[in-house]
């Protein structure tokens, strides 16, 4: 069965709430909605949406980071965070199992400015590719969400000023290689080798009108689902927040 996906970081869900988010979600019609950085706290909203299952995984600091999944079908099971205790203090993934695969929503810490937080950073890729490789033995792995990387030149307008900058260090660059290597695929680069598109703006400078951007959203699959995937895409027509919502069609 064919699969329609899509995951936004929205900035504020309560924000971009007032800025037609209802609008495209109804008219995306997704099997998942996969939302990052929705800065909530438990009971903050009322997201009642007829024929979605709704999860959720919450930051103990408020306004804060912060995802969720909304979803057609049931699943197995549901966990947030990760296994590692360290990490789940800032809400950051959903993991829905299916008889067939998982799917995850995340969002990546930042490194930060003059990379205050790339230790943790650090600590944070390693454990988080031992999560997922640890799924992928189990069964195919699908995860999305705002990753805080662009992998390669070509994922960033700007790649020379920005080197060493948050998102675009070798050591991040580094860790993304590692996790792809350990059997997972960019859908999105798997589809569109030579694309430049980009899914997140500065406010700054007017950055958007001009795509001066980064592609640092993805949807990740498991390698054994690569020939499954249909379509890849970014949104970037879509305003709101400073990112602008992936998709994916998988057959699964």
């Amino acid at each position: 069965m064919i699969k329609k996906f899509i995951s936004w970081n929205v900035n504020g869900l309560r924000a971009v709430m007032g800025k037609g988010f209802m609008d495209f979600f109804n008219a995306v019609d997704a099997d998942a909605f996969c939302l990052q950085e929705t800065k909530l706290q438990e009971g903050q909203i009322e997201m009642d949406i007829p024929g979605y299952y709704e999860y959720w995984d919450y930051a103990e600091k408020k306004g804060y980071s912060g995802t969720a999944i909304f979803v057609k079908e049931k699943p197995l099971s549901v966990k947030t965070g990760v296994p590692k205790e360290i990490h789940n203090k800032e809400g950051r993934s959903v993991c829905l199992e299916y008889g067939n695969y998982y799917l995850l929503t995340v969002y990546v810490p930042n490194s930060q400015n003059e990379l205050q937080r790339l230790d943790y950073r650090m600590q944070w890729e390693d454990d988080w590719r031992e999560y997922i490789t640890e799924l992928n033995r189990k069964k195919p792995v699908i995860f999305c969400g705002d990753l805080n990387v662009a992998f390669s030149p070509m994922d960033l307008k700007n790649d020379k000023t920005n080197h060493h900058n948050a998102g675009f260090t070798d050591e991040e660059r580094a860790k993304f290689a590692q996790m792809i290597d350990c059997g997972f695929v960019d859908s999105f680069r798997y589809l569109h080798p030579d694309s430049e598109e980009y899914s997140w703006w500065s406010y700054r400078m007017n950055a958007r009108a001009k795509d001066v951007g980064w592609r640092i959203d993805y949807f990740i699959v498991s390698d054994k689902l690569k020939e499954n995937i249909k379509a890849a895409w970014i949104e970037k027509d879509v305003m709101g927040s400073d990112h602008a919502p992936v998709g994916l069609e998988i057959e699964v």
